[in-house]
């Protein structure tokens, strides 16, 4: 069997899996929690697998979202063009944009966005052949910084900004003419720029030659390669414990026209206010200005998830209902809880958990659809035919439950987007989405027959 370890280091679990891929079949999958160092954590999870495997001629994909995964700050001309562009591209490289800048810096535009705390600033502005004013000037604003910058703006700056910003990496642009959106080559610029001083950065060079890209431009990666196969109208909601990430892919023709920033018939937002453990308050904070009915429980709920993500959740709801609390000084230790996953699997913790799932999907759709700031444009996705739900809440939950949570986002009628004509749902139980971007690039064949047999349906 000519095999391959896929595993992707999350926030709070590091999952493993190995594809046969003469067959793209799944062999086996194995979760470990992730570890401060990750490599701990990664090699736990590979050994619990219980495949033998000779390392030196077996390839490992590493995909990484550990240590909050990339962030990044754009810096562009104006927000409704270039800027907005900028940020488009950034979400589909798997970063969390934290910060967008629009039109000459001042000092406290600087301030502004260092306090944003970036790991790479994308700089762009200008079409090709227009005014490169601001790009230069940006650039001067930003000559000196430590954090590793990625030019693509207009083309005949290049020189000149290169000169300016030594060290800066310097792409084509994103934006050449109005209209016309080229996210190619800044993404391929930002997944390097992540894996040398990010995930090198912070978890040293031997965690690094393993990651091959951010766990979210891993899932983008899959979601492309079934629409391309397939033809398909998709949508995943991948519910995580820092996170809310949503990716849509529209058939041809469906991306709703043409936008001076240009449109992505592929796209992701990134919600990082939404989250079940880490910024499971977030969830409750947004549920309430999008009027979502919730409980005072369900924000105490939220509380003890966000001050100890990685306790499990019938630990969790007996603090609750103990009235537990970080003031009292008193926690239920891990080793006194046995029998349930982190996420739940029923009873009461499985309950919170899912009602914070459901809240974060519906919320985190909404915003994806309807093109809120950050986003891509007002998303057409009536048209999507196939929901796929992800993440550790949903894996773990019973299918009764877990569908109820993606049935929530396709009836969400006063979300204030259309909803899909007719689409059926899935979820990702065995973790493959993230197996198969991996994949992607060097095994497309084994990728998408992994894909294909665990997750269409219909």
């Amino acid at each position: 069997m000519k095999a391959a370890v896929c595993a992707d280091v999350g926030s709070t679990y590091t999952k493993a899996a190995v594809v046969d891929l003469d067959a793209g079949r799944l062999v086996a999958t194995a979760a470990h929690p992730t570890t401060a160092d990750p490599m701990t954590g990664l090699a736990a999870a590979v050994r619990a697998t219980a495949v033998p495997l000779e390392a030196a001629s077996i390839p490992w994909y590493v995909s990484s979202s550990a240590g909050g995964g990339l962030r990044l700050a754009v810096a562009g001309y104006e927000r409704l063009v270039t800027a907005e562009a900028g940020h488009r591209v950034g979400l589909s490289a798997g970063a969390r944009v934290v910060h967008v800048a629009a039109g000459p810096l001042d000092p406290a535009g600087v301030r502004e966005l260092r306090a944003a705390r970036p790991d790479v600033v994308l700089l762009v502005g200008g079409t090709d052949g227009g005014d490169a004013d601001v790009l230069l000037h940006n650039a001067r604003r930003l000559a000196g910084w430590r954090v590793p910058i990625v030019v693509a703006g207009n083309a005949d700056a290049r020189d000149e900004v290169a000169g300016v910003l030594r060290g800066a990496t310097i792409v084509d642009n994103v934006l050449p003419r109005i209209g016309v959106l080229r996210p190619g080559p800044a993404r391929a610029a930002i997944r390097e720029v992540f894996l040398r001083h990010v995930i090198g950065g912070k978890f040293g060079r031997r965690f690094a030659r393993l990651v091959r890209a951010a766990t979210p431009d891993a899932v983008l990666a899959a979601v492309e390669l079934l629409a391309d196969r397939t033809g398909r109208g998709l949508l995943v909601v991948d519910v995580g414990g820092a996170t809310t990430d949503v990716y849509s892919a529209l058939p041809e023709g469906a991306d709703g026209g043409a936008e001076a920033a240009g449109s992505l018939p592929r796209a992701r937002t990134v919600e990082g206010d939404l989250g079940v453990r880490w910024s499971a308050p977030g969830v409750v904070a947004a549920a309430a200005l999008e009027k979502l009915p919730h409980d005072e429980a369900l924000a105490e709920a939220a509380r003890l998830r966000a001050e100890d993500p990685t306790l499990p959740s019938d630990a969790l709801e007996r603090a609750a209902l103990l009235g537990v609390n970080s003031e009292q000084g008193s926690r239920i230790p891990v080793q006194a809880v046995t029998g349930l996953p982190s996420w739940g699997a029923g009873g009461s913790g499985g309950s919170a958990d899912l009602r914070l799932a459901t809240l974060a999907a519906v919320v985190a759709v909404r915003r994806h659809a309807r093109g809120e700031a950050g986003g891509f444009g007002r998303r057409d996705l009536r048209d999507v035919s196939l929901v796929i739900g992800s993440g550790g809440v949903l894996r773990f939950s019973s299918r009764r439950d877990s569908q109820r949570v993606l049935d929530a986002v396709l009836s969400d009628h006063g979300g204030g987007w259309p909803l899909p004509r007719a689409a059926t749902t899935v979820v990702d139980r065995e973790y493959v989405l993230a197996a198969g971007g991996l994949l992607a690039a060097d095994h497309p064949a084994a990728a998408f027959a992994l894909l294909r047999d665990h997750l269409l349906v219909g």
